[in-house]
């Protein structure tokens, strides 16, 4: 499980000032994790449920994935364990 991210690299800025950051795309189609276990204890488990979704990407922006960070790093929410392919 060391290969496992524990956080997500987010790119510190000040509160004034916010330079352009693109969006985080996680899309399960793509994921080398799929059908794993580690795949069933994603945080995206608990964004997106894939019986009924129309698609099988999330995409977070930077508040977001500061808050996914925060909720990780407390124990909260599984970490992200996204790997895409290629």
């Amino acid at each position: 499980m060391s290969s496992f991210p524990r956080r997500i690299p987010v790119e510190p800025t000040s509160s004034t000032h916010v330079d352009h950051v693109d969006p985080l795309v996680i899309d399960c189609d793509t994921c080398v994790m799929q059908q794993s276990d580690a795949c069933a204890d994603c945080v995206v488990s608990f964004l997106l449920d894939r019986e009924t979704a129309e698609s099988t990407a999330v995409v977070l922006d930077l508040n977001e994935i500061r808050a996914l960070k925060a909720l990780g790093d407390a124990g909260l929410v599984p970490t992200l364990r996204h790997r895409a392919s290629g």
